[in-house]
């Protein structure tokens, strides 16, 4: 049934229009999730960095596909020898899309509010170890920060430290204003969102493609399809329709890396997952290319701890826990399970990793002793139920945020996992003193997760996009979650 609904999808792609194809100054892209609002400094989903980072708000610095950092609203900067206090010069001529300039009060409004007691930004930590924030004059920033940040250029380039208007900061979600290349020029709710370059714009000139249009397709055969027809320049798609011949002559396949760890989420706060042997008999019982082979058709990167494999910091850890039923068995028993274990797994509608990982998962755990009841949710009802209230026992997802490993020290985080001795770790790593002493610190600290198997780690989520011929600049690798269209254009 599956092959008969793929083939009407791309026989009907044929008699659709070539609109994508007609313009050289316009790109579309498709996307498989809208995303809830469009300010990323209170909203936790990657749909809304993926649309707006780069585009709609910058930040102070930027980074390009390789993670390296470069200068964006701030055109220097000088660290002290303490590395405790950042003096920041900003680009002068610089404005908002309401016309509004830009100037040293902004970041130190943004920054602020960033770290505010009401503050929704997932990353207020960063916000909050800010001991003063000055501004000597309309172009100068001086950050002084209570404990260092080795990595705080690389985080002021992301979608949470994105620089905002004061006037237009409370209607951001729904009508954002920002520095970037481009402004809202639509938003079609379950549909599509379109930009426009702005006139406001220091670099309007250099900017090849002066139209996007993001639209929002949630199935993959469908995405297919509209990449066939013309309708689409970019997407990604099924990882199984990626060998389609109809592919070949037109699309460039682009394999690379994300920042997304995809794991068994554990409420470790659960009477049993609380126990370390059950969560090792997870472990045991997890069988990591039997997954990666199912669910993403051999995409994906085996982890055994929450890290990237592509960062010079990373400690193969797969082999903490070997794949074994068996021992799976012997340790649900010892933990006070003889007759198995019943527990709920909580899948958020994503086909690939999610819903058919899910699957697999759950047949691997009932091999293994488990009885498992699988709960399909739309993101909503994960986000409520799941992320907030924590009421869950397992679920799959892909943690997508750079160098993210420090959310298990986080309290209250819905892991519900609680060691003081790694958030020590964690601390020191944060503030470390020298290169080599911080990645010491981060291997220990994957060690800890791995050894205490908080949660089932899985794989590392590929980036794998479909790319119409012609077009340059789109990211093979994703350090984060960016679609940077201005440095994209056509090749004539």
């Amino acid at each position: 049934m599956k092959r008969l609904i793929i083939a009407a999808a791309l026989a009907g792609a044929v008699l659709a229009p070539f609109s994508a194809l007609a313009a050289k100054d316009s790109v579309t892209f498709a996307q498989r999730l809208e995303p809830p609002g469009l300010d990323p400094r209170t909203g936790a989903a990657a749909a809304i960095s993926l649309t707006t980072l780069y585009n709609i708000y910058e930040g102070l610095t930027r980074v390009d596909e390789k993670g390296m950092v470069h200068p964006n609203l701030a055109e220097s900067w000088t660290i002290s020898d303490d590395g405790l206090t950042y003096t920041f010069k900003l680009v002068e001529g610089v404005k908002f899309h309401d016309g509004a300039d830009f100037d040293s009060s902004d970041v130190k409004y943004t920054f602020e509010a960033n770290a505010a007691e009401d503050s929704q930004n997932k990353r207020k930590d960063r916000f909050t170890n800010m001991e003063s924030i000055e501004t000597p004059d309309a172009n100068t920033v001086v950050i002084k920060l209570k404990e260092r940040r080795p990595a705080l250029l690389e985080q002021l380039s992301e979608s949470t430290a994105v620089i905002v208007d004061p006037a237009s900061d409370a209607t951001n979600a729904t009508n954002p204003v920002g520095t970037g290349p481009y402004k809202i020029e639509s938003w079609t709710k379950g549909d599509s969102l379109k930009l426009t370059a702005a006139d406001t714009y220091r670099d309007k000139d250099a900017i090849a493609i002066k139209n996007v249009t993001i639209r929002f397709i949630g199935d993959g055969t469908a995405r297919l399809a509209a990449l066939l027809s013309g309708d689409v320049d970019v997407s990604d798609i099924p990882n199984e329709l990626v060998g389609s011949d109809s592919l070949k002559e037109d699309f460039d396949i682009l394999v690379g890396n994300t920042n997304g760890e995809t794991i068994l989420s554990t409420n470790n706060a659960n009477e049993a997952l609380s126990k370390l042997k059950v969560r090792q008999a997870i472990a045991h019982a997890i069988n990591r290319k039997e997954i990666i082979d199912g669910a993403m058709f051999g995409f994906g990167t085996p982890i055994g701890s929450h890290f990237a494999p592509h960062h010079p910091d990373y400690v193969d850890l797969t082999g903490t826990y070997s794949y074994d039923p068996e021992l799976s068995k012997k340790l649900l028993a010892e933990a006070g399970y003889p007759d198995g274990l019943e527990l709920s797994l909580k899948l958020p509608p994503v086909d690939d990793y999610a819903r058919k990982g899910g699957q697999i998962v759950a047949s691997q755990l009932e091999k293994a002793g488990f009885k498992i009841k699988i709960e399909n949710v739309d993101w909503p009802k994960w986000l409520d139920e799941v992320y907030k209230k924590k009421n869950y026992d397992l679920s799959i997802v892909s943690h997508v945020e750079p160098m993210d490993i420090g959310i298990y020290a986080r309290e209250n985080y819905y892991f519900n996992y609680n060691n003081p001795k790694f958030n020590e770790v964690m601390a020191a790593a944060e503030s470390a003193a020298s290169a080599a002493e911080r990645t010491e610190l981060l291997q220990t600290a994957q060690k800890m997760l791995a050894d205490d198997a908080v949660n089932g780690f899985m794989f590392q989520l590929p980036r794998v996009v479909v790319v119409r011929k012609g077009l340059n600049g789109v990211w093979k690798d994703m350090p984060f979650f960016v679609t940077d269209v201005a440095r994209m254009s056509w090749s004539d």
